[in-house]
């Protein structure tokens, strides 16, 4: 039988990358006990507010179709929203609802850039990213991320890599995996370069709302000169704790929206309009639960490294917002992949290698910060131990 050729652009690229999680899940349900570190669910529950709007839609009969835009009183508070944040106004008509993150990315992908297009993208990346690139044709270009310049994109790093093929910069702050948070300058220079050779910019914002005290958000959408070539992403996922409710939007051009529509129709006309309601009352005032959530991951950050920092040789990069932090374990003598089986097969600790997020990852783990603090504590001690008899073998 014959497939069509995405079948085999995409073959490897979805569950797994995800395949340690997959054999926690495994051990768990066997009866085994498992600390689980892989993946970025909130340590906290749905806000009741966003439970309550979704409830009454329910029983007010918002269960019929939406446009394909999305909900009007959405997006007039999408456009609120990003008009106060950004401090220059935004109107409903640059914006598009969809379910979650990962359905803007692949409409935003698919609806700039075609076969044979390039893609520039920081390498370490999130999981799926090389798929979404991959999806429509185009070819990832993976740019290089230091620990010396805190997994922060360079605009030098991304100038050398750019071809007349070159399309879309693909950009992720805060970034997933590393927590790292792109600068206002950072941004102005990687916008200048867009402007330089014509390329879009794709933000995936996602966790915009979960940076560490201290530490300042910035966004292309802040520019009003790279206004015209910015397209972000973002969802409730994380901000409110709410991953199941598959809720986010886009925001770019007017002109860009307008010829985007279509393929969004094509995919799915619109998302619920109960979930709908739900994220209108969840943005209309400031998350009730984003910032205790990157209070207690940065504690939990800061006790990770005070635990494993140097340990055998083990080095922690400390992350300045989301759900993770980063375990260089090379002088183990493993690969990430190798360690974090090995880890999990004796100890019961689920952590998800560097080598699911590019080849820049090599060699090291992603942590999961969101589980309790004694949960966090013990699985620090057990990676301790695990890398000392790995170093005295």
């Amino acid at each position: 039988m014959k497939y069509a050729s995405v079948t085999e652009r995409l073959a490897g690229l979805g569950g797994a990358k995800w395949a340690v999680h997959f054999e926690a899940r495994k051990l768990q349900a066997e009866g085994r006990r498992v600390i689980e570190l892989t993946i970025g669910e909130p340590d906290v529950a749905t806000p009741q507010i966003l439970i309550d709007a979704a409830v009454r839609g329910l029983e007010a009969g918002r269960t019929g179709y939406s446009n394909g835009r999305g909900e009007a009183g959405l997006l007039r508070i999408l456009a609120a929203r990003y008009s106060q944040r950004r401090g220059r106004p935004f109107t409903p008509q640059q914006f598009l609802a969809l379910p979650g993150t990962q359905t803007v990315l692949f409409l935003l992908l698919a609806a700039l850039t075609d076969a044979g297009d390039e893609v520039l993208v920081a390498d370490p990346m999130y999981a799926t990213y090389e798929g979404v690139i991959r999806a429509s044709g185009a070819t990832m270009v993976p740019v290089q991320l230091s620990p010396e310049h805190g997994f922060r994109l360079q605009a030098a790093d991304v100038a050398a890599k750019i071809t007349p093929r070159s399309r879309v910069l693909f950009l992720n702050s805060p970034h997933n995996p590393s927590g790292a948070v792109l600068t206002k300058d950072d941004i102005r220079a990687l916008g200048e370069l867009a402007v330089e050779h014509d390329l879009w910019i794709v933000s995936d914002e996602v966790y915009e709302d979960l940076v560490f005290p201290g530490v300042s958000f910035a966004s292309p959408l802040d520019f009003p000169e790279f206004a015209d070539r910015t397209v972000a992403a973002a969802s409730i996922s994380k901000s409110h704790a709410a991953p199941g409710f598959r809720s986010g939007w886009c925001v770019g051009p007017e002109e860009f929206i307008s010829r985007a529509l279509p393929l969004a129709e094509t995919m799915l006309f619109g998302n619920q309009p109960f979930l709908a309601d739900a994220t209108a009352a969840a943005l209309a005032s400031p998350s009730d639960v984003a910032g205790g959530m990157a209070e207690r991951f940065k504690r939990r950050a800061d006790s990770l490294y005070e635990t494993l920092e140097g340990v055998a040789g083990l080095r922690v990069h400390r992350p300045e917002a989301g759900m993770f932090a980063l375990i260089d374990v090379r002088a183990s003598g493993m690969s990430g992949e190798r360690f974090a089986l090995d880890l999990l097969a004796r100890t019961g600790v689920a952590v998800m290698p560097g080598e699911s997020f590019g080849n820049g990852l090599a060699g090291w783990l992603r942590v999961s910060l969101t589980r309790p603090d004694a949960e966090l504590a013990e699985a620090a001690e057990a990676i301790a131990e695990f890398a000392k008899q790995r170093v005295a073998a």
